[in-house]
């Protein structure tokens, strides 16, 4: 009998990691390929302007609306995740994430009905902001509340390898359909592919995550006292000090991953003049440098805590943002390489380790509205304007300091880490 219960645990596990890990994905891949489509696709089609840039930047005003969206997002399956439960709040998430993606692969265009177009784009946009603020924090407290001991953080960097798995599906399509379509085509219909194909992946994590129990954590949680009514407001007025150091702690990482990835990738193509697909090839190639140190992050973490994991790769993401404009800047895709990959591997130590710390910052019945409050939050703090000011310093002071956004937001996370430091 322990055997088979040893092997119905260890299946368990296996659900449940590939849960997260799945989930989260898809809704990486959404939540990309609109930033993909933003840097390429979206200016013309979208946001007729006088000037290339001025398009560019109208695009990624669009692509900042989904972080402002998130922490509502955050608040609402929060509450809901925190009072009913883990499992029905993700299944809500990743439905309203895959249907916003899946309708903007049917809007008509600027040019087909006006004004209309770039106002429904960006209300899709916000509701994918909405989806996704619910989507990390639960897919988080999926895997760290079924955690053995002593595996907390290994288990919670599953739903961070989303992220690489989600970028390389959503360049890898807009790669393939770039090489096998002519610009015409692409920019006529090939486009819309990637976010119809949403759908099929949108149905391969429901079909995961609705087989899945409770976490024993919040069920013993809620079996031994009733939640908050208002958990939001609980957390305000008794968690404050946490939440705000979270934030803090989160602004490098997306800080980090929008230059590296959705400014980089508008930058390259316009102002260097790199080819596309030579382009979506140098970050598939550099992304998977941060898929290796999310795990090394993980395991390191689980061996010394994530508080000090988090802030080595801070003080690394410092260092790193001196040298990322100039070799941007080279203009040479060696230097531009290095810079991705260097980037993105700094990425996954200050990305990993956050499914494990956020948690431990919250008690059981408020981890889903406080981890992904302060998710969201550092997500509006570091990541909704930086491919807008990284285009703004290129414009005003030159590429050598676009870097140096990535700094600062990485000495703020190890502000947030130093006040949380009694922390695991």
């Amino acid at each position: 009998m322990a055997g088979t219960s040893g092997i119905g645990e260890m299946w368990r596990h296996k659900r449940v990691l590939a849960a997260s890990l799945i989930g989260t994905a898809v809704e990486f891949y959404d939540f990309y390929i609109y930033a993909t489509a933003a840097s390429l696709i979206f200016p013309a089609l979208f946001f007729p302007s006088s000037s290339p840039s001025a398009q560019l930047m109208a695009s990624y005003g669009s692509l900042a609306l989904a972080f402002l969206a998130r922490p509502l997002g955050a608040a609402v399956f929060g509450h809901y995740g925190d009072r009913i439960g883990r499992k029905a709040t993700l299944v809500t998430s990743l439905m309203l994430m895959g249907g916003c993606t899946l309708a903007i692969g049917f809007l008509p265009t600027h040019q087909q009905i006006g004004f209309w177009a770039p106002l429904i784009l960006c209300l899709l946009r916000f509701g994918q902001g909405l989806g996704l603020g619910g989507e990390w924090g639960g897919a988080a407290l999926l895997a760290v509340e079924n955690a053995p001991p002593g595996w907390r953080a290994r288990f919670g960097m599953f739903p961070q390898l989303g992220a690489p798995v989600g970028f390389i599906a959503a360049n890898g399509l807009f790669l393939v359909l770039g090489t096998m379509l002519s610009d015409a085509d692409f920019y006529a219909w090939g486009w819309r592919l990637p976010f119809l194909g949403s759908s099929v992946l949108v149905f391969l994590g429901l079909w995961v995550r609705l087989k899945l129990t409770e976490t024993p954590e919040f069920a013993a949680a809620k079996a031994e006292a009733p939640p908050p009514a208002v958990p939001l407001a609980t957390l305000l007025s008794s968690h404050l000090g946490a939440a705000i150091a979270g934030t803090f702690a989160c602004a490098a990482c997306f800080a980090i991953y929008y230059i590296a990835t959705a400014f980089a990738l508008g930058y390259g193509t316009t102002t260097l003049g790199i080819d596309r697909s030579t382009f979506l090839s140098l970050q598939l190639g550099a992304i998977l440098f941060m898929a290796v140190s999310i795990v090394l992050a993980g395991w390191w973490a689980d061996r010394a805590s994530p508080t000090r994991v988090l802030a080595w790769g801070c003080g690394g993401a410092v260092l790193m943002g001196i040298v990322f404009g100039p070799l941007i800047g080279a203009g040479t895709l060696l230097p531009i390489f290095l810079a991705l990959a260097l980037a993105l591997f700094l990425m996954g130590f200050v990305y990993g380790p956050l499914g494990a710390y956020l948690p431990a910052l919250f008690p059981i019945q408020l981890r889903y509205t406080g981890a992904s409050f302060a998710f969201n939050l550092g997500g509006i703090l570091g990541g909704a304007l930086a491919p807008i000011v990284a285009t703004w310093l290129i414009a005003t002071q030159g590429v050598a300091l676009v870097g140096l956004y990535m700094s600062v937001a990485a000495a703020i996370s190890l502000i947030g880490l130093w006040w949380t430091s009694r922390y695991p």
